[in-house]
């Protein structure tokens, strides 16, 4: 059993890491959702230190990773209208079917946004750009994390090696 939880663990890790850049995967929910896997097996001690606090990191980034665009584009002298249409963007590109439309949409709800602000269209590019890297940004992140979370998994395998593969 043990056996099956660290598979499942080791498949919801990957995935993790695979979902910092696919917008359809919830990267640091899956990644986290992975280390309790692991620490649900017998041979793994229980850690509710380690888990509370991985748990935290994976809910602060996950918030920010909706807060981040809309902030690059206040950044970037971005309008009330254009953070809220980074947002809208960046909630509606999850469900758009259109390859690359977590990274569109974003941009086009900052610039729409800024645009229905009476911004000009430059003002209103400048804006929509700091969505853009913004969502980069915050996307660069959930992979750090999720490489991090990945990490302590290895490192938690190797630790208790002698008990998992010991038959």
């Amino acid at each position: 059993m043990d056996i099956l939880l660290i598979v499942a663990a080791a498949i919801f890790l990957i995935l993790g890491v695979l979902g910092s850049f696919l917008p359809i995967l919830p990267g640091i929910p899956l990644s986290w959702l992975g280390l309790l896997l692991l620490h649900l097996t017998a041979t793994v001690p229980m850690d509710y230190t380690f888990l509370s606090f991985t748990l935290l990191v994976a809910i602060v980034i996950f918030a920010l990773q909706y807060a981040i665009p809309a902030l690059g584009t206040k950044y970037l002298g971005g309008s009330k209208r254009g953070m809220y249409g980074a947002t809208i963007g960046l909630i509606a590109g999850v469900f758009i079917p259109i390859p690359f439309a977590i990274l569109i949409a974003p941009f086009v709800g900052a610039y729409l946004g800024e645009i229905l602000n009476k911004s000009n269209s430059r003002h209103a590019l400048r804006a929509a750009s700091g969505s853009f890297i913004g969502l980069i940004a915050s996307a660069f992140m959930e992979f750090v994390v999720t490489g991090i979370f990945l990490l302590l998994f290895i490192y938690r395998l190797w630790e208790y090696k002698g008990e998992i593969f010991s038959w």
